[in-house]
């Protein structure tokens, strides 16, 4: 029993300091009202910190990922109808949000006029495209001001690097390298998050009174009940394309495990052994469940998308601005489906994303301990829908595969059951 307990607080320990953290900075802000803004220098320094750290991390971290894959061509129809699964259930999941947060905006009734906020640059929906992912400059590259043009340079940088000779490659090897020395780094200044955090709280509470805190939990109500839907209903829908009702139920009897191990461990990596002997015992092939399951524990993220469209409407709401118009929709549906499938392999990935956010829409740099602590309150459930949802994503390529009667032929059945 006592090692139970303290594996959970292990697992748990990093997230509830910085929400304990958090929690004081607001009381402090609440007690001290505009006195404690002589806390946001402390505050200022987590976020310079982790502002001058992102653009090589991003860099890094995705040239070394793509660099290092030397099998691509391996079982392609199984690459192939995986990429389009993720898409699309990441595209329901997005519209699904987006839905939500305009029936029930997550921050209602709360503006706050923060110095420098600006207003959203208004811009056609294909100059909105252009600007996101390139730019017309290589030095524009390395701000963090163009993040999405980054991440696209990373990712064909690493593709090339991959093609002339992968991990066998010296600059493959040489990014591996620095991506461990930056997986480090974050980890380093991530030390002093609950002190840069609770800092920043204290001023924000301490400026704009307690109706940020009330924010907070209308987006919660918003966005746990939505996680609860979409796993028995969205995920039931899905299972049932896979193989009708017999699909449905055995993913419901066999899921229990991965969801609660993803829930104590808050990690999609940790839960993929739990992930594969569910899968196993549902029927999914060998081939299928050991391509799909690892690479979708750092790129099927349903759970982040509908975290991703929140805290954009958050935002958007909080600086008194509208969520609304289709190029705004799209941006966000991107925007949210890159966080799912790109960032949630990178190390901090989760607030690179919220960095991504602030710099996508010309949010001030105030709008990144925000939503970042969204990231923090939303992150259990959001791994619970990421990690069950490789398994789904798993039965549905295979009845796209093997056929819809897949369940009947017993894929598995030479195999010994784990």
């Amino acid at each position: 029993m006592s090692t139970s307990k303290k594996t959970v607080w292990e697992n748990y320990r990093f997230s509830i300091i910085l929400i304990v953290s958090i929690a004081i900075g607001s009381i402090i802000g609440l007690i001290f009202g505009e006195r404690a803004v002589v806390l946001k220098p402390f505050g200022d320094i987590f976020l310079n910190l982790m502002f001058t750290a992102v653009t090589p991390l991003v860099f890094i971290t995705i040239a070394s990922a793509v660099g290092s894959m030397v099998n691509m061509k391996r079982l392609g129809k199984i690459l192939g109808n995986m990429l389009l699964v993720f898409v699309i259930t990441g595209l329901f999941a997005a519209i699904l949000i987006i839905i939500v947060v305009k029936v029930y905006p997550p921050a209602e009734g709360v503006n706050l006029q923060v110095e420098a906020a600006g207003e959203l640059e208004k811009l056609s929906f294909g100059d909105q495209v252009v600007s996101a992912i390139t730019v017309n400059d290589f030095s524009k590259i390395l701000s963090r001001s163009n993040m999405l043009p980054l991440i696209v340079f990373s990712i064909l940088f690493g593709y090339c690097v991959s093609a002339v000779g992968g991990e066998d490659n010296i600059v493959a090897k040489a990014l591996d390298a620095l991506s461990k020395v930056m997986m480090k780094f974050i980890s380093v200044i991530m030390l002093y998050a609950p002190i840069g955090l609770g800092a920043y709280f204290a001023s924000l509470i301490g400026e704009f009174g307690p109706q940020l805190l009330g924010a907070y939990a209308r987006a919660m109500v918003v966005y746990y009940p939505l996680c609860v839907l979409y796993f028995f209903v969205f995920f039931a829908l899905y299972t049932y394309y896979s193989g009708g009702m017999e699909a449905v139920k055995s993913f419901f009897k066999n899921i229990v495990e991965p969801s609660v191990t993803s829930i104590a461990t808050q990690s999609s990596i940790a839960t993929l052994p739990t992930n594969l002997r569910a899968a196993q015992r549902i029927g999914v092939p060998k081939d299928i469940r050991e391509i799909i399951l690892p690479i979708g524990a750092t790129a099927h993220m349903d759970g982040t998308v509908l975290s991703s469209i929140l805290k954009i409407s958050f935002l958007f709401g909080i600086f008194g601005q509208e969520f609304a118009g289709m190029g705004t929709y799209l941006t966000a549906i991107g925007l949210s489906i890159l966080g799912g499938v790109v960032m949630s392999g990178v190390p901090g990935g989760g607030l690179i994303g919220e960095m991504l956010i602030v710099n996508m829409y010309g949010f001030p740099p105030e709008a990144f301990p925000i939503i970042a602590t969204i990231g923090f309150l939303v992150d259990p459930p959001a791994t619970w829908l990421n990690a069950t949802g490789d398994t789904v994503a798993s039965m549905m390529v295979t009845r796209i595969i093997e056929g819809k009667d897949w369940m009947t032929k017993k894929l598995t059945s030479d195999e010994e059951i784990l």
